[in-house]
């Protein structure tokens, strides 16, 4: 037999094995095992490159994370600050509101508003700069309000701004009267911004709560202006006045908006109170 009967032959018996074996089905179990094993090789692959993938993108995607971090961060402060400008604005809407209740409820005044735009940087003085002068008809000595109580006076007038003497300045000075006694005291203003009264008669009782109005005696400002209530009261037998801490009514570090009263001019009644003679 040559060479070409027997490769003739073993063709023959490997086609006839296959048939055999396909007939058989063990064919078909080798080819689902194969076929098995080619979805887990694939399996296998999918997932390494889809690691090497997301390696590949990351540093991309954290880039594009900060950028978006910022954004939202940048849009966070701006609500803030909307947030911080209309709960100003609410602010100063009810500040206005409660001014205007009390202009009406005091109608034998004529006022005009302004804003706080600073304060005397000095320790031991108490004034603060309003956005009103001369040009809106502002004069030296005119008493200034709010809601609450008597903030102080007019000191000093520029065409556009006016300074403001508050009643708790060391050299401020106010007659005052306490109205559940019905009897006169003066208001002193200190270095610390506390206020007191002073020169109150012996012959009366105060008591804490005791409410304390401006006198208009004077001529300095008018009268029944709030100022505060009596907080303690210091009586000693061998002093010839009593003495006593007040509460403002007053909030001076939160002042933004406040009413100076126009129609009211001071008197200088000064030249008109005897001179005294020192004993010889």
């Amino acid at each position: 037999m040559n060479s070409r009967s027997l490769q003739t032959t073993i063709i023959f018996l490997v086609v006839g094995g296959i048939l055999v074996l396909a007939f058989s089905g063990v064919l078909g179990s080798a080819s689902r095992g194969f076929t098995a094993t080619l979805i887990n090789i694939q399996t296998w692959i999918a997932g390494r490159f889809a690691g090497f993938q997301d390696f590949v993108t990351a540093p991309r995607d954290i880039v594009t994370l900060r950028q978006r971090n910022a954004e939202l961060e940048a849009q966070v402060s701006q609500l803030q600050a909307q947030l911080i400008e209309l709960q100003q604005r609410v602010n100063e809407t009810e500040i206005l509101a409660a001014l205007v209740d009390f202009s009406r409820s005091n109608p034998e005044s004529t006022y005009k508003a302004a804003s706080v735009i600073g304060r005397d940087p000095s320790p031991f003085l108490h004034y603060i700069i309003i956005n009103r002068g001369s040009n809106d008809d502002i004069r030296r000595g005119m008493p200034v309000v709010t809601n609450q109580g008597l903030v102080g006076r007019i000191d000093a007038v520029i065409a556009d701004a006016a300074r403001v003497q508050l009643v708790t300045d060391p050299a401020s000075s106010v007659n005052v009267y306490l109205q559940n006694t019905d009897t006169s005291a003066v208001l002193y203003g200190s270095v610390t911004g506390d206020i007191s009264l002073d020169l109150i008669s012996q012959n009366v009782t105060v008591e804490a709560g005791d409410l304390i109005l401006t006198s208009g005696l004077g001529g300095g400002y008018p009268a029944d202006l709030i100022i505060g209530q009596v907080v303690t009261v210091r009586a000693l037998e061998f002093e010839l006045f009593q003495q006593a801490t007040v509460q403002p009514a007053v909030d001076f570090s939160r002042l933004e908006i406040v009413l100076v009263i126009t129609n009211f001019r001071p008197v200088d009644i000064a030249p008109l109170e005897p001179a005294t003679t020192p004993i010889p």
